[in-house]
């Protein structure tokens, strides 16, 4: 990924897509479907998702989404200990 799309805050986006199965609707089929996306309304998932309705038979029950920016801030966590310096 070039650094031009992560300005343009391009995300790291996971999906869990749980399916039924087409053979036995009532078993379900979990498919995990990663790329970089923009947040929040994710277009390249939604093509995605657009095309498995359209081209494939199994159904799909639901889908969970993770995202995660490429570049933040950095942050710094002070551990629960204090620090002693001597």
């Amino acid at each position: 990924m070039t650094l031009q799309l992560q300005l343009k805050d391009y995300r790291l986006t996971t999906a869990e897509i749980l399916y039924h199965l087409p053979d036995h609707p009532q078993i379900l089929q979990s498919y995990v479907w990663q790329d970089y996306d923009l947040a929040p309304d994710f277009p390249t998932l939604r093509l995605f998702l657009d095309f498995w309705r359209r081209s494939l038979d199994g159904k799909l029950h639901s889908v969970k989404v993770a995202s995660t920016k490429l570049i933040q801030p950095a942050s710094f966590r002070m551990p629960d200990a204090y620090l002693t310096l001597h």
